[in-house]
This record gives structure tokens, C-alpha cells and sequence, in this order.
């Protein structure tokens, strides 16, 4: 095992509601996306999320959990869903904006999702 990385177990209570399962990954998980099978811009998200060095939780989600997932920005609640520091970023376009933008490395120092290497 490499010594920088951490291995974390998933846990999950087979009474918890998707609702508080959801909320509870949030909260755990500095950068988590939510996704549902066989979804490709879920692939393209977790890409562009590991090419800037952070590596997301992924979720599976069945269909019927989608509803589950807290709204975003825009009011809806669809697959692929990214939550960066409890708050919702959207989909995988709100996800490239951002990084198009130059906002998302910066939100990802502040909640400690990369480290600053004081490299420009």
C-alpha cells in the first residue's frame, strides 16, 4: 500500500434512507459524484477531477434513488451530479465552466481537496 494513500471503508446501513445515504456521502466526502450506471459524462467528470489531481467519490445510484439527490443550482436533480464541499457544483457543463473559469483548483484548495504545491 502506498503511504500517502488512505484506504476508507463505505459503510451503509441497510435502514438508512436514500435521502439520509445521500446527505451522508455528502457530508463525508469532500468532492462525490453521483451517477447512475453506464453513464459516460460521469467518466468525463471523474477525468477532469483526476487530471487536477483530486479523486472523487463515485456513486452508483439506482434509478429510483435519483429523486433522492438534493437539487441544484438550476432546480433539477439528474445524474451525473457532482457536490464539491457539501454544495452542489450541477452537471458535468456547470463542472467544466468551472474549471474553464479558473474557479474550480481554487475551490478545491479551500476544502482541502488538493494540497497547494506553491507550484505555478
Amino acid at each position: 500500500m502506498i503511504p500517502s494513500m488512505v484506504r476508507r471503508e463505505l459503510t451503509m446501513d441497510v435502514e438508512e434512507t436514500a435521502e439520509s445515504r445521500i446527505q451522508r456521502q455528502i457530508s463525508e466526502n469532500p468532492v462525490v459524484i453521483f451517477t447512475r450506471p453506464a453513464c459516460c459524462m460521469c467518466h468525463v467528470m471523474k477525468r477532469l477531477l483526476c487530471a487536477v489531481g483530486v479523486h472523487p467519490t463515485v456513486i452508483q445510484l439506482d434509478d429510483s434513488e435519483i429523486p433522492a439527490l438534493p437539487p441544484s443550482a438550476d432546480g433539477g436533480s439528474s445524474t451525473p451530479a457532482v457536490f464539491i464541499g457539501g454544495a452542489s457544483i450541477g452537471g458535468l457543463e456547470s463542472l467544466v465552466a468551472l474549471h474553464l473559469s479558473g474557479l474550480l483548483v481554487p475551490k478545491l484548495l479551500e476544502i482541502g481537496a488538493l494540497k497547494d504545491t506553491g507550484i505555478s
